[in-house]
């Protein structure tokens, strides 16, 4: 790792937004002068040798993530969904932490088997998988395959080469509402149906049930609570009970997905879903499955940290407040809960602001109603937490290079993903 030099100062210094809900990662402390320190690496440093936008990530912080969650269910199965954000170093830590790993292509499960992550620890999601990526997933050998439509049963079937079975699990949609289109109804029989015509293929081995209660696309709020995923625990066990009913088969897994609260302890999760399955398995009288969780954005984004050169200051007629950075909204993962002005000292007084991107539009939002000094100004730094999680740029995104990502680590930081340039969107371009 590249060391970046420390800023000497006496003694951290404590803020009020540091204490409290974990916005921040853990290791942020702030700094005299105005700037904020991850991991022991000073941001505003990282920020003039990095450039601008940059994604900083926590290392340490991602560790003890995942680390927190294997605590917290100690008989589970906790597996990384990589839809969070995938890199090689993320794909070590993964591994060096016990995680299994959950991905939704064929270019992910290749990235994973380069870096030589265990191929029975991973897990091929998808509405509706390539043939492409059945076929690199059976190739590779993957741990489980998730069917989340009928359709997918015999193309799958058709694929194995043998001579053992592919294992697979059941995409199930356990509410009564709206909800996202692809998996298999609880209720009226389609996910029974689907359980008894993969017992039916010698080729496949039903070994489970999963469901996502974090992405329903009518849920009350984007991050369940944690008596959502009791709710769901119980609709899935009343499920179990009636497959083995049918088929005379009690299923040894139960997976319960992502969309966990970031900040959030795992405890406050493991408590509802171990007590409501112990209670519900006992009801039906059911051997107690091994459950699985997902998390992804909850291990990831807590220990990120964005960060932003102000280019213009604007006012709306309404009187709000513009400040637009040199990044933009598809540079991260939604509009961040906290925005800091680092890097300098301000004794003016805050203003209700709005950060937006520079490449318009007006979604492009990267924090509504944010508390900053009024006297920011274009050339300030500023720093947005919660940024660890982020995706590829949407297809209407203009030809703007995709930022990089920095790891930091005791003192240190190193880069994981460098910056895209103007090279390599050429690159892809044919010109005919």
């Amino acid at each position: 790792m590249t060391a970046v030099p420390a800023i000497p100062v006496p003694a951290p210094v404590s803020f009020p937004e540091f204490a409290g809900p974990p916005v921040w990662p853990a290791s942020a402390v702030a700094r005299p002068g105005g700037d904020v320190a991850l991991a022991g690496v000073p941001l505003a440093g990282l920020a003039e040798r990095y450039g601008t936008p940059v994604h900083v990530l926590d290392e340490e912080g991602v560790r003890a993530g995942a680390r927190a969650w294997r605590r917290a269910l100690p008989d589970a199965d906790v597996v990384y969904a990589a839809e969070a954000f995938l890199c090689r170093a993320v794909v070590d830590w993964t591994a060096d932490e016990g995680l299994g790993l959950a991905v939704r292509s064929a270019d992910e499960l290749e990235l994973a088997a380069s870096r030589g992550f265990p191929a029975d620890r991973m897990v091929l999601h998808g509405t509706a998988k390539s043939p492409r990526d059945l076929r690199t997933a059976l190739r590779l050998g993957v741990g489980r395959i998730v069917i989340d439509s009928p359709c997918e049963i015999a193309r799958l079937a058709s694929q194995v080469p043998g001579p053992e079975p592919q294992q697979v699990l059941i995409r199930v949609r356990p509410g009564d509402g709206a909800e996202w289109e692809f998996g298999l109804a609880a209720a009226g029989g389609e996910a029974e149906d689907a359980a008894a015509r993969v017992l039916g293929q010698p080729r496949l081995e039903l070994v489970g049930l999963h469901c996502d209660p974090g992405s329903g696309a009518a849920s009350p709020s984007p991050s369940p609570s944690p008596e959502a995923y009791a709710r769901a625990v119980r609709r899935l066990v009343a499920l179990l009970a009636r497959i083995r009913e049918r088929c005379g088969v009690p299923l040894p897994e139960l997976v319960l997905g992502g969309g966990f609260v970031p900040g959030r302890a795992p405890g406050t999760y493991a408590r509802r879903i171990q007590g409501e399955l112990l209670r519900a398995c006992a009801e039906s009288d059911l051997p107690v499955p091994r459950i699985t969780v997902e998390p992804g954005r909850s291990l990831i984004a807590p220990a990120g940290v964005a960060l932003h050169r102000v280019l213009a200051i604007g006012r709306t007629p309404g009187g709000r407040t513009l400040v637009a950075v040199d990044g933009g909204r598809d540079d991260g993962p939604g509009p961040a809960p906290s925005v800091r002005m680092i890097g300098r000292l301000s004794s003016a007084p805050m203003r209700t602001a709005t950060v937006v991107g520079r490449l318009g539009g007006p979604g492009d939002v990267l924090a509504h109603g944010v508390e900053l000094p009024e006297d920011v100004r274009p050339g300030d730094l500023l720093a947005l937490p919660g940024s660890g999680a982020h995706g590829a740029p949407g297809a209407g995104r203009p030809a703007a290079g995709r930022p990089p990502v920095v790891a930091v680590r005791d003192g240190r930081s190193r880069l994981l993903v460098r910056r895209e340039t103007y090279e390599d969107l050429r690159a892809r371009d044919t010109g005919l």
